[in-house]
């Protein structure tokens, strides 16, 4: 696994964010936002699944390991779904895994990382992504984090380039911060994709985030509207 960027980012402090639940309205307008996504492309689904291991990420982390059996699941119920592991913790660390196929493999890759200190590195993860959908098509990317400490222009433009390319990405913030806010419904829109806030105290709420952001992958909205699961029911509530 290697590092995508070579530039480091000028750190700036980490703003507080206090805990703060979901609500309901934030979860639903993802949902909202996802049913205007075109359906995913014949074969194979191709998600990147990207988080924050810096040291505050720790319960975060723990919780996506649990889940993401969740996502494979939900997934081969319309499809088959490759997801790459990315991301990013101490000094200038950003690691992307092999493409995997089954829960095992994300799941003994997941448990093998320790969360470390250490500043973001979205732009890094932005442009793995562009690479990566550069070589062979990636529908979606679910980023998972709860601060931005890069100047929110150079993240804008690399968004821009992954719009462009028709990657979406969906952004997962923890917490309250309203500038992460900010910065983290721009890239959505800038790529067309969606941004929802959660509390790492509900899981259940992340859970329905990545349910979601899989199916798409795996087969677009039409798939998430012809079986049954709460994320579903949710999703075919906005439509209707």
């Amino acid at each position: 696994m290697a590092a995508e960027d070579k530039h480091t980012p000028a750190p700036r402090d980490r703003p507080a964010a206090p805990a703060q639940s979901s609500s309901r309205s934030e979860i639903d307008a993802f949902l909202k936002a996802a049913r205007t996504m075109a359906p995913a492309a014949g074969g194979r689904g191709r998600l990147i699944f990207a988080l924050d291991a810096t040291m505050s990420r720790q319960p975060t982390w723990d919780t996506a390991c649990r889940l993401q059996a969740e996502m494979f699941d939900e997934a081969r119920k319309v499809g088959s779904l490759d997801i790459q592991l990315l991301y990013y913790r101490g000094f200038n660390e950003c690691r992307a895994s092999r493409w995997v196929s089954d829960a095992a493999s994300l799941r003994d890759l997941m448990t093998g990382i320790d969360c470390r200190g250490g500043h973001t590195q979205i732009a890094k993860v932005l442009g793995h992504a562009r690479k990566e959908t550069g070589k062979q098509k990636v529908g979606a990317m679910v980023f998972v984090g709860d601060a931005i400490e890069e100047p929110i222009d150079r993240l804008a433009a690399i968004a821009g380039e992954l719009g462009l390319l028709g990657l979406k990405a969906f952004m997962f913030q923890e917490g309250a911060d309203a500038a992460v806010e900010r910065g983290f419904r721009e890239i959505a829109r800038l790529t067309g994709g969606a941004y929802a806030r959660f509390d790492v105290k509900a899981a259940g709420q992340l859970a329905e985030l990545l349910r979601a952001a899989a199916v798409y992958a795996a087969g677009g909205m039409k798939a998430l509207a012809s079986g049954g699961g709460e994320g579903r029911r949710l999703l075919i509530e906005q439509m209707r």
